[in-house]
């Protein structure tokens, strides 16, 4: 192609995007030109916009050059040079000048999509509503949304006292984290520093070495997925996903141009995986990808949530194994999420995936993603970490690298914010321990009593039926169908119903992949609202079902 060629690009307005190089100095001076002139001129809201600009006097935003399907006016011919593909320009009010990236139009939330346009007309005051019914929420999973639980009180006092030096706090720090924060991290997953494991007999053990160099702090559990999926996936790449599940991890999947692919829980087995499947999805996918004389792996990643989101599930070891086991068949990498740690209730025990795949000899990576925000009550502080623990094969090196890599694109978390993780993770006093054990077991406490109550109260309810979680925040209830009226046909009516008539929120279990050729329709609920508000909730709930059952 010709210095003075370019690439026309049209799209369903008419208007030819065109390249860069057929752009003449002269159209720039000129440009230059108009710029001088309407910074003298007052702005009106067309030519405010650095995209609309009026047709009395076109503007071509540096980089671009438009043309229109029409007669071509004569200044801008004059600026354009050899430009046997020009069509003229016609009038118009305004101009487009750039698209949106494919990435950000890949890039789409289940959950919005499904939930806004019901929100959009809801009224939240019982007073305006007409009913005294003031909306109660229990979609939202944030635990600190109504004030009734307060966040560690190291944490407060951890940052208080930096807030006194601001020459400590201010500054810039390494993108992967402060190495204060890298080595708690580390200290927290890994209490004995290195991971020996035994390995195909009692006299041969593989050792894998971690360090806070394969820790990477974040803005978020969030945001930290977002790096290890981004290192890890490619456009055309598989993703296994739980379904139900968080949805975050389809986002970011295909917003890559990646291919996500759900395998089930099973609600009656404890929301535990089906492995079964997940064997058949692999292999179908890498064969049908190895016809194809390729030998990179197509799938590239098994997301596995402990304790789980939406389903409040907690895995057994044993469970544990068997998901390790098959991804050591597949030599397919774990991304473990395991925001929520050990809130656990009951007998329930959490057992972090990496600790699993260390008993079994390292033969899986497992790259783990948690944070400081549901564990101690500040999500919107955005404190999260991936930690790469590789298998003894040196499998993930080079995806580790890639996180690092991209990391240095945002600088990371708040270095003001990260001050609080050596502070509650790896506490220099003994004071310190006292108070983050005794918070910790009020919190987990409270939590727990919270869930016993909800889900005590909706099991009462009829046409409805509780999957009692083990953990987390939520629980996911079941609704019997057939047993209601035609009103209530599936999950998003059931909401849309119980928010016009009752004012509460619940999350279809829609939005989280549970579609209706699966098991009965479901919703998630949360539990960190007050006792009295899950009271009047249950109470509410409990006569919209009376009302619709048949």
């Amino acid at each position: 192609m010709s210095p003075t060629s370019g690439t026309n690009v049209p799209n369903d307005d008419g208007i030819v995007i065109m390249s860069p190089p057929l752009i003449d100095n002269r159209l720039v001076e000129n440009n230059k030109s108009n710029d001088r002139t309407a910074s003298s001129t007052p702005a009106t809201s067309a030519s405010s916009s650095p995209y609309l600009q009026s047709s009395s006097s076109p503007h071509i935003p540096s980089g671009f050059a438009l043309q229109l399907h029409g007669a071509m006016s004569g200044d801008l011919e004059d600026s354009l040079v050899d430009n046997n593909a020009a069509s003229s320009i016609s009038s118009c009010n305004s101009v487009i000048a750039s698209p949106a990236s494919q990435k950000s139009l890949r890039t789409h939330n289940p959950i919005r999509a499904i939930v806004d346009p019901i929100m959009a007309h809801s009224v939240k005051c019982g007073k305006e509503r007409g009913d005294g019914k003031d909306q109660i929420s229990l979609a939202l999973g944030d635990p600190t949304a109504y004030g009734n639980i307060p966040p560690c009180p190291v944490i407060i006092s951890a940052i208080t006292e930096a807030l006194q030096k601001p020459g400590i706090s201010a500054g810039y720090v390494n993108a992967t984290g402060t190495p204060e924060a890298r080595h708690a991290i580390h200290k927290y997953h890994y209490p004995n520093a290195n991971n020996t494991s035994l390995h195909d007999g009692d006299d041969e053990f593989n050792i894998v070495v971690t360090s806070p160099d394969d820790v990477i702090v974040a803005t978020g559990a969030s945001g930290a997925l977002e790096l290890g999926l981004t290192a890890l996936l490619d456009e055309g790449s598989v993703l296994l996903v739980p379904c139900p599940g968080f949805p975050l991890y389809q986002v970011i999947a295909e917003s890559h141009g990646a291919r996500v692919v759900h395998y089930d829980l099973l609600p009656n087995q404890g929301w535990e995986c089906d492995l079964d499947q997940i064997d058949r999805i692999i292999s179908e996918e890498e064969e049908d990808y190895a016809n194809d004389m390729n030998t990179t792996k197509v799938v590239r990643g098994i997301v596995v949530n402990n304790p789980a989101n939406p389903t409040g599930a907690v895995y057994s070891e044993e469970h544990l194994m068997q998901i390790i086991k098959l991804a050591e068949k597949w030599n397919v990498p774990i991304i473990a999420d395991e925001i929520y740690g050990d809130l656990v209730f009951h007998s329930s025990i959490f057992h972090p995936m990496a600790n699993v795949a260390s008993k079994l000899g390292c033969t899986v990576p497992i790259i783990t993603a948690s944070g400081l925000g549901k564990q101690y009550l500040i999500p919107g502080w955005r404190l999260g970490w991936l930690i790469f623990q590789d298998s003894f094969h040196g499998s993930i090196q080079d995806v580790k690298k890639g996180a690092q890599r991209l990391a240095q694109v945002v600088l990371g978390a708040s270095s003001l914010a990260q001050i609080v993780i050596p502070a509650v993770l790896d506490p220099s006093n003994t004071s310190d321990v006292a108070a983050i054990a005794q918070w910790k077991e009020n919190f987990y406490t409270k939590v727990e009593n919270q869930a016993a109550l909800l889900c005590g109260l909706l099991k009462e309810c009829q046409g409805l039926e509780v999957i009692q979680p083990q953990g987390a925040m939520y629980a996911m209830v079941k609704i019997h169908t057939h047993l209601f009226d035609d009103d209530i046909n599936d999950d998003i009516s059931f909401m849309k119903l119980l928010l016009e008539e009752e004012n509460i929120v619940v999350l279809p279990g829609r939005a989280f992949g549970w579609s209706e050729e699966c098991d009965s329709p479901v919703f998630r609920v949360v539990f960190c609202a007050p006792e009295d508000v899950l009271r009047c909730a249950s109470e509410r709930i409990s006569s919209f079902c009376s009302r619709h059952i048949v």
